[in-house]
């Protein structure tokens, strides 16, 4: 892609990466995972209460589904722009300006209250127990901290990073299995 910004090649591998997880995961219904994003957006509605949805885990399904389709694209155009030496590695972004700094900052708190109260999915992964969402969840935590930090720094390469490995932890959560209740409930058994 000629005229690219620069940290567009490396975008467009990250990107592709998890859209191709995601879109794969999520179409093929791997261990209901359709439904358990179904659950993990009900749970994450802001100063809300869970809602019943329209959505249906088929409908979901079809929209990862384009996303397996078009990921692998991105991800192959990302790789030659990369070899090329499109600007992937640039001198970073721009300065932000104190004050979106601060809204960055209360951003990143409004989504770790929202992920974390008690109805929320990280601390509902967490209660679960086992040593794989635990890690995944406190991976996910940290990379949304390091990615926001990243941005306000001028980090794009590591800003690209965290965002890979946050999004690596939230297919890991997304696969976690079947325990978690169907939406349109509550709770984590399924009662």
């Amino acid at each position: 892609m000629q005229g690219s910004s620069e940290g567009g090649a490396l975008f467009s591998v990250v990107w592709g990466v998890l859209a191709t997880g995601f879109g794969v995961i999520v179409a093929a219904d791997i261990r209901g995972a359709a439904a358990r994003l179904l659950t993990f957006s009900q749970r994450s509605v802001l100063f809300g209460a869970p809602r019943r949805t329209l959505v249906r885990p088929g409908f979901v399904r079809a929209v990862a589904a384009v996303f397996a389709l078009i990921g692998p694209v991105v991800f192959v155009t990302g790789v030659r722009e990369l070899a090329r030496g499109d600007g992937a590695f640039g001198a970073g972004f721009p300065p932000v300006p104190l004050p979106i700094a601060g809204v960055m900052a209360l951003s990143t708190a409004v989504a770790f209250w929202q992920l974390w109260r008690r109805e929320g999915v990280l601390r509902q992964e967490w209660d679960r127990g086992t040593v794989v969402a635990r890690s995944a969840a406190g991976v996910l935590t940290a990379s949304l901290a390091g990615f926001a930090a990243a941005v306000v720094l001028g980090g794009p390469v590591f800003a690209m990073g965290a965002w890979l490995v946050g999004g690596l932890a939230g297919l890991v959560l997304l696969l976690g299995g079947s325990r978690t209740a169907p939406p349109g409930r509550s709770g984590g058994d399924g009662r």
